[in-house]
């Protein structure tokens, strides 16, 4: 009778390793990421804590500072999500496909 093992790439392997090396930039790219979006969100609620003279100063009648960078925010996490994808959909899904095919 055979048992089925979870993991069934031996320990040093080179898929393994490519795997491993995968998921290991994987993760950096995440980290990296998320430093960046919370480095955006601090600084801009930091803003809203002590400095919000500045930010109610207008740009445009109807637009102030504040409001303008409240939108930077947002648009900051969809560019960060965007690279997420864009290296997802690339490089990390080629890299399984060809593992998986050996």
């Amino acid at each position: 009778m055979r048992t089925l093992s979870p993991d069934p790439e031996p320990e040093g392997s080179a898929p393994r390793r490519a795997l491993e090396a995968l998921a290991l930039a994987q993760w950096r790219l995440a980290l990296r990421l998320t430093v960046a979006m919370l480095s955006v969100y601090a600084g801009f609620t930091l803003l809203v804590a002590w400095a919000k003279p500045l930010l109610a100063t207008p740009i445009v009648p109807g637009l102030s500072i504040g409001i303008a960078l409240g939108v930077l925010v947002i648009v900051t996490a969809w560019v960060l999500i965007w690279i997420y994808v864009r290296w997802a959909n690339g490089h990390y899904d080629r890299t399984v496909a060809a593992l998986r095919k050996g």
